[in-house]
Formats: C-alpha cells, sequence, structure tokens
C-alpha cells in the first residue's frame, strides 16, 4: 500500500534539477528537510555564464522571463524558458523548473515545480511538489495547514501515515490536472495523469490515471479510449 505514496511512483526524477535530492528520500514529502540546503549548494554550482543571481541564494536562467511587478526571494532556483508572470509572489525556498508558468498573483513558497509545470492565475501554492507536466487551474489553493496546527498525516486505504511535518500542502504527480477553484487539504497525494473537477475539495491520496468528481466518486479513466 506504501508503495503508492513512494516519490518514484509520483514523479519522474529526470525532469527536475532536483534529481538527487529525491533520489535520497523514499516519501516526496521528506525532500522538504533538505530543500533550502540543496537550493543553494545546487545555485552555487550553476554556470554563472547562464543564470542571473539578482538576489542573495537567487538563481534564475538568462531565458526566464521574470515580470518587473514579481516578487523573488531566496533561496531559489528558476530554470530555462520559464515565464514568471505580473505581481507573481516566490517567497523563497523553491525551485520553479524548466518551461514552467507561475502566473499573476500566484504565490508560491517552500516547493518545487518538476519542468513544464503551469500555475498560472491566482494559485496558492505552498510546501508542496508538482510533478511533470501537471497543471493547476486558475483559483486552485494548496492548504499546506491544518486548522488545529495538528501534524500532517495522508490518508490512504483506511489508514493514515505520518509524516512529521507541520506544514505539508499536496504532492501531484506527472502530467496531473488540477480543475479552477479546487483545494487540496493538506497531506493530499495525486497520482500520475489524473483529472479533478473545478470546486473540488480533496483530502488523502487518489489514485493515478482518474477522474476526482467528488469525494467518494472517482472513476478510474478508460485508457483504451485514448
Amino acid at each position: 500500500m506504501q508503495e503508492k505514496l513512494f516519490a518514484a511512483n509520483l514523479l519522474d526524477f529526470d525532469k527536475t534539477i532536483a534529481k538527487p535530492l529525491f533520489e535520497s528520500v523514499k516519501f516526496p514529502w521528506e525532500a522538504f528537510d533538505r530543500l533550502s540546503e540543496f537550493i543553494i549548494e545546487t545555485g552555487k554550482a550553476l554556470p554563472a555564464d547562464e543564470y542571473d543571481t539578482p538576489g542573495e541564494n537567487i538563481w534564475v536562467h538568462k531565458t526566464a522571463k521574470v515580470a518587473p511587478t514579481a516578487y523573488l526571494n531566496g533561496p531559489l532556483i528558476i530554470g530555462e524558458g520559464t515565464e514568471v508572470r505580473h505581481c507573481a509572489f516566490i517567497r523563497g525556498t523553491a525551485i520553479v523548473g524548466k518551461n514552467c508558468v507561475v502566473g499573476n498573483s500566484t504565490e508560491l513558497k517552500g516547493s518545487i515545480l518538476f519542468d513544464s509545470v503551469q500555475c498560472p492565475h491566482y494559485n496558492y501554492i505552498g510546501d508542496s511538489i508538482l510533478g511533470y507536466k501537471s497543471h493547476t487551474g486558475a483559483g486552485v489553493i494548496t492548504s499546506n495547514l491544518k486548522s488545529d496546527k495538528s501534524l500532517v498525516t495522508v490518508a490512504i486505504e483506511g489508514t493514515r501515515l505520518d509524516t512529521n511535518r507541520k506544514k505539508f500542502g499536496a504532492i501531484i504527480g506527472d502530467g496531473t490536472e488540477i480543475g479552477c477553484n479546487s483545494v487540496l487539504n493538506p497531506g493530499t497525494v495525486i497520482g500520475r495523469h489524473t483529472n479533478v473537477y473545478p470546486l473540488s475539495m480533496v483530502r488523502g491520496y487518489v489514485a493515478e490515471n482518474c477522474i476526482y468528481k467528488s469525494r467518494g466518486e472517482v472513476c478510474a479513466k478508460d485508457l483504451g479510449a485514448r
């Protein structure tokens, strides 16, 4: 059962500069423990002719487009070909991969965006990991703190797995689509290539290759129809 939550079963490590970090963990949220240190170590080794350093512990690839109204705080790495749009708010301890979009008024902190991730409109992405080519619709929120401030657990098949983290939002698998104005509650893990309907409230583990319509109404995709 727990293997469904292993990082290697949710994410393609070849699609992030953080591959060495993920190869050192079993569960993806364990990567948060060394994220800040990893960003600084990796950033210092990046080629100076390819990356600008607009602030302390901030590395932005020279091909990335960052709006003058965007706010960047370190430690932070922004990859090749990425677009950071008007009034985006990146609070730091974040990796934004290649060819990503961090959209207008999107807030990002303590998170890793794999390559080709899009968070294009009014999103909050906190203490979360978004896999390769995943996409969050307008207004999607990854809620990263429980109302009672207790440690976050991941619910899967009738059991709860301790993460030992007070702040932990969501893990979104490769190629997954999250519909507009959905809320992913703390400790949400969604498998690869799953679609979540708009206005959903998601909690716990959702399997790969599924369509999430509502809590208790999740159906497998007809892969043969592709």
